[in-house]
């Protein structure tokens, strides 16, 4: 199995030394709103990527292990450094933690599996991603987010894939940068387009759909994609682009919404039960449904709602079940 897929193409647009702010990606889906009910805490989320920074001071508290795929450290598999930023980058849009400097991410209490599927220069095998898969199953993830891709329909890493969804666990991917703006015509990467994924396409801060932004019919949602800042190497901060960082914001937001129903119901929430509560928290935005699925994903509901908000969470689970 020698074809290779590649980080989701992304644009570094700068990188600092120092920041002190809540993304705006991270606040234009809500995401603040709700963290007096909860940020996640205790929800392990696998971030299938290039690696991290464990000692980047917004990560080092949230990280609870990890594992080496790849041929990088002499394919040492207790060595998950990252070489390349992009996993650093999604990681912190997922739980960067709040620590009053840096950035925070969408759930920053949620624990973060670093599973190492592509080295240094953003690509790996299928066979890497295919074993990351299983040992993100192996480890009771209760979400994988992956912001990679490929042209090729692998079965074998379909399979992983349905396995992983079997087990109630949550599969994120970034729906592909690929696209031309023209929703009329297909773009396709693997996994973002099996069925089985959450596919997550890219809104500029303005809300307006990404030009590069997958369009197919397998979208399900769309997320802040566009001059995203987030944790990168060496302990410092990127605003990147591409559904690479779209991703991230929905991986974070599940875990918010996993959290919040583990505690407030007698069991927890199956995939497809989860998945339903993703949907309802989302808000069109006017394009073709090839380019935005349901929509942004949005945490909180219009201040006129906001009484309401609870008992209608209540309601909508309950009525699921």
């Amino acid at each position: 199995m020698e074809q290779y897929v590649r980080v989701i193409p992304y644009k570094v647009i700068q990188q600092e030394e120092e920041v002190k702010e809540v993304p705006k990606g991270v606040e234009l889906i809500q995401a603040p709103k709700i963290w007096n009910e909860t940020k996640g805490k205790g929800i392990k989320i696998a971030v299938l990527d290039t690696g991290c920074d464990i000692s980047h001071p917004d990560l080092k508290d949230r990280i609870t292990g990890g594992r080496n795929f790849t041929d990088d450290d002499n394919s040492d598999p207790g060595i998950f450094k990252d070489y390349n930023g992009h996993g650093t980058h999604v990681a912190g849009t997922i739980a960067a933690h709040e620590n009053d400097a840096g950035v925070i991410g969408v759930a920053p209490e949620a624990d973060l599996l670093i599973v190492k599927v592509l080295n240094k220069n953003g690509s790996g095998q299928y066979e890497w991603i295919i074993n990351g898969l299983h040992y993100a199953i192996e480890q009771n993830a209760d979400i994988i987010s992956m912001s990679l891709g490929g042209p090729a329909d692998v079965p074998e890493l379909h399979d992983a894939i349905k396995a992983a969804v079997n087990k109630n666990i949550l599969v994120v991917c970034a729906a592909g940068n690929e696209g031309d703006g023209d929703d009329s015509t297909d773009e396709f990467a693997y996994p973002g387009c099996y069925n089985e994924v959450i596919s997550v396409g890219a809104i500029n801060l303005e809300r307006d759909s990404s030009e590069f932004t997958n369009s197919n019919n397998e979208i399900d949602l769309v997320a802040p994609g566009e001059g995203i800042l987030s944790t990168f190497l060496n302990g410092k901060y990127a605003t990147l682009s591409g559904t690479s960082m779209s991703a991230p914001h929905v991986s974070g937001a599940l875990a918010l919404i996993k959290d919040f129903a583990n505690r407030h119901f007698e069991r927890q929430l199956s995939e497809p039960e989860l998945y339903a509560q993703l949907i309802r928290r989302t808000v069109p935005l006017g394009n073709s449904p090839k380019l935005e699925g349901n929509g942004l994903v949005y945490l909180t509901v219009p201040e006129h709602l906001a009484g309401m908000f609870d008992q209608e969470f209540k309601s909508m689970v309950l009525n699921a079940i």
